[in-house]
Parts: structure tokens; sequence; C-alpha cells
């Protein structure tokens, strides 16, 4: 599911997408997915777009968090979770750097 969602972003053009492996580290997650979206309709495609993909792939949708005009958007399908951010707030909150260790599978740039 996690792959799926970057492939996801990626094709909806985010910018400076990353999938973490927070196995080990988290007892609510496996993964991470994080990326950018330049506009507010930028995020809320990606965050439409990704949910409707991986809804198709089974995932379910379990919390919804954050809105596009925000400038952040969580979307929780358990043992996923992925982050849509603007710029500046992706910047503020570092996730990156607040897991830093991590494992990342995947950084598209």
């Amino acid at each position: 599911m996690a792959r799926k969602a970057v492939e996801v972003a990626a094709d909806k053009q985010a910018d400076d997408i990353v999938m973490l492996d927070i196995r080990g580290m988290s007892n609510f997650a496996d993964y991470f997915v994080i990326c950018s979206g330049e506009t507010e309709r930028q995020i809320e495609t990606l965050r439409h777009e990704i949910d409707q993909a991986l809804a198709k792939e089974g995932a379910n949708l379990r919390h919804l968090e954050g809105s596009s005009d925000s400038g952040w958007v969580l979307l929780d399908f358990g043992d996923l979770i992925v982050h849509i951010f603007a710029p500046p707030e992706r910047r503020y909150y570092q996730l990156e750097k607040l897991w830093g260790e991590a494992v990342p599978l995947v950084r598209i740039q």
C-alpha cells in the first residue's frame, strides 16, 4: 500500500516524496509516506487520489486529519500513514528529521 501511495503521489506530481519504514520504532504504523503539494488544489488532489487508489486496493481510511487549506493533511490507513504538506508546513514540522532513525525506502525529489 505504501508503494501505491508513492506511485500515485508521483503520478500527481507531488514534490519530495519519501517513504519511511518505521517498523520497530512505532506501534501504530509500519510506514510513513510524506510528500508536498505546491497549492491547496494539488494537496486536495493528492489526498483524494491516494485515498481512492488505496481504497481500490482494499485499504480502509481509518482517519483523516487536517485540510488542504491548512497546509497539512494526514491519511491514516492503519499500517500506513500518508502526510501531505505545503512546503512551509513541511519545513516547520520536519518529520524526516523527527523520525531520523527510520529507514528511507524511497525518495523522489
